[in-house]
């Protein structure tokens, strides 16, 4: 499994949120890569949402986000319960392993649901 982190060097989100995503994959026997974002064309190629941008096995943490279009080279803000924010919830990444997870066939070091992983 494979937990990407998009970015661009104009927003500091990504550091914040690797000690999480670091601890979580650490958890699941995944692997944390950071992968930066250099130009709108790279933005679009890439579906990139903004930085961060956290997907899990290419998909993004964030629900609903496979319906964005606004692609480009910007701070992403996610709408969370507790209003925006610079990071994704934790619930997401948590959530987005374990649909990964079962994807694989629940292969790995332990068996993750979303439950689990908290």
């Amino acid at each position: 499994m494979l937990i990407e982190v998009l970015y661009f060097d104009g927003c500091p989100g990504h550091e914040r949120v690797l000690p999480t995503l670091r601890r979580l994959a650490a958890r699941v026997g995944a692997d944390v890569a950071l992968r930066r974002v250099e130009t709108a064309e790279d933005a679009v190629a890439s579906r990139f949402l903004g930085s961060p941008t956290v997907r899990v096995d290419g998909r993004d943490v964030e629900p609903g986000a496979e319906a964005r279009t606004d692609y480009g080279l910007k701070c992403r803000l996610y709408a969370t319960s507790d209003g925006l924010s610079g990071l994704p919830v934790e619930v997401w990444i948590e959530s987005a392993i374990a649909s990964a997870r079962l994807a694989m066939g629940g292969s790995g070091r332990e068996t993750a649901t979303a439950s689990t992983l908290s």
